[in-house]
C-alpha cells in the first residue's frame, strides 16, 4: 500500500476531525461531504436530515453493496483540532468514525465501485444522530423511505473494527431501577428503612450473575447486565426513602425486545421497580452471501463476533443482510486520545477496492 495513499486518507480524516460534528450538530459536516463529493463529480443525493448516498441507490445488474457511516461523534474531550503523528491521526473521532469516513469519500473519488470495470456497485451511505438511542437514529426512517437502498446485497457498517469483520450485534436495553424505602433520622436507622442498601442487594445480585454465552454459525456472544449509574439521599444526616441505578441490558442475535425486556425484569423486579426507557434490537449474523463471504476471504482473519450494538441491526430490520468493518481501533473509540493508524485506513480502502473489482 501506497505512502502517498495512507497520507490523503490521513489528510481528509484530518480534515473531517476538525469539522465539529456533535449528535443533533451534523450541519456543517454534512454541507461539507456534499461539497466535497458534488466538487469530486461524485453522483449525490441529499437525503434530508443529514442523510447523503452518492454512487449506486439500487440494484441493477450487479451486485449492489451499501458503506454506511455516521458523521457525529460523542462530545469533546478537549480533542479538537486534531492532528497528524506517529503514523497516525488523532482527534475526536479519529476511530469512531471519520477515518471510516474518509476512506468513503476517497472510494468514491476515485470512483471505485462505479463503471464498467467494477465487478459491485458501491452505495456510499452517510447519516446522523447515531451516537444517540437507536430511537433518535436517522438511519432506520431514511431506509424506510428509500426502496432503492432495501435492495442492497450488503450493508457494511463502517464501525470501528481493527479491519476485522465483525458480524452481528448485541441488542441493548437501558432501564431505571427504583428502589423504595422510608426515610428517617440517621441517628434512628431501626425507624426507617434504607432504600441504598435494598439498592446494594439489588447491584450484588447483578454482580454475581455471571455472562451467558450464546453461539450463532461459530459466533459467541455474551449476555450481560451492567448497573452505570447509582444516586440517592438528600442530605448526610436522612436515610434516604429511594435510590435509583441505571441498567444496561446487553443481549445476543436470537432474542427479541419483547422478550429482553421480560427477561430485565424477571431479573431485577424482585429488588425494585423497573423502567424501560430505551431499547435496541440485535442484530443477526449473516455472512452467506457472495459478496460478504469475498470480503471475508479479502481480509482473511477469522470472523469475530461484534460485542456491542451497531447499526447493523438497523440494516437487518430493513431487510439488508450487514457487517461491521471500519479502520478504527474499537479500544479506542470514545476515549480522550482517539487514533487511527494510517496503515489501517490504507488498508481498509486497500480490501473493499478489491471488493469492487473481485466480488462475484
Amino acid at each position: 500500500m501506497s505512502d502517498e495513499l495512507a497520507s490523503r486518507i490521513a489528510a481528509r480524516t484530518l480534515e473531517l476531525i476538525d469539522i465539529a460534528s456533535p449528535s443533533r450538530g451534523e450541519e456543517a459536516i454534512a454541507e461539507h461531504v456534499s461539497a466535497v463529493l458534488r466538487d469530486g463529480g461524485v453522483e449525490l443525493e441529499d437525503l434530508g436530515d443529514c442523510c447523503l448516498v452518492g454512487g449506486a441507490r439500487a440494484r441493477e445488474e450487479r451486485p449492489f453493496v451499501l458503506l454506511g457511516g455516521h458523521l457525529d461523534t460523542v462530545p469533546a474531550q478537549d480533542n479538537i483540532p486534531g492532528s497528524i503523528a506517529d503514523q497516525s491521526v488523532q482527534g475526536l473521532g479519529a476511530s469512531d468514525m471519520k477515518g471510516s469516513l474518509a476512506v468513503m469519500i476517497e472510494l468514491a473519488l476515485a470512483g471505485v465501485g462505479r463503471g464498467p470495470q467494477s465487478s459491485v456497485d458501491f452505495g456510499f451511505l452517510f447519516f446522523s444522530r447515531e451516537e444517540l438511542p437507536a430511537s433518535e437514529s436517522s438511519l432506520t426512517p431514511l431506509l424506510a423511505a428509500n426502496v432503492g437502498l432495501q435492495s442492497a446485497d450488503l450493508a457494511v457498517m463502517m464501525e470501528p473494527t481493527a479491519n476485522v469483520i465483525q458480524a452481528g450485534c448485541l441488542g441493548n436495553c437501558g432501564a431505571t431501577w427504583t428502589f423504595s424505602g422510608r426515610s428517617g433520622h440517621s441517628a434512628r436507622p431501626w425507624l426507617a428503612d434504607n432504600a441504598i442498601e435494598r439498592l446494594g442487594e439489588g447491584i450484588a445480585a447483578i454482580t454475581a450473575l455471571e455472562p451467558v454465552e450464546h453461539e450463532f454459525d461459530g459466533l459467541i456472544f455474551r449476555e450481560v447486565i451492567s448497573v452505570t449509574k447509582v444516586s440517592g439521599g438528600i442530605a448526610r444526616n436522612v436515610i434516604p426513602g429511594e435510590a435509583t441505578a441505571y441498567l444496561n441490558y446487553r443481549f445476543p442475535p436470537g432474542i427479541s425486545l419483547s422478550d429482553a425486556e421480560a427477561r430485565l425484569r424477571s431479573i431485577c423486579e424482585p429488588f425494585g421497580a423497573v423502567e424501560i426507557e430505551s431499547s435496541s434490537p440485535s442484530g443477526a449474523v449473516r455472512l452467506d452471501s457472495p459478496v460478504a463471504k469475498r470480503l471475508i476471504e479479502i481480509v482473511g482473519d477469522e470472523v469475530e463476533p461484534k460485542q456491542a450494538w451497531t447499526p447493523v441491526a438497523e440494516f437487518e430490520a430493513a431487510g439488508i443482510a450487514a457487517i461491521n468493518f471500519g479502520p478504527g481501533a474499537p479500544s479506542a473509540a470514545h476515549t480522550i486520545d482517539e487514533s487511527v493508524s494510517l496503515g489501517a485506513l490504507a488498508y481498509s480502502y486497500r480490501a473493499l477496492e478489491r471488493l469492487a473489482s473481485e466480488a462475484s
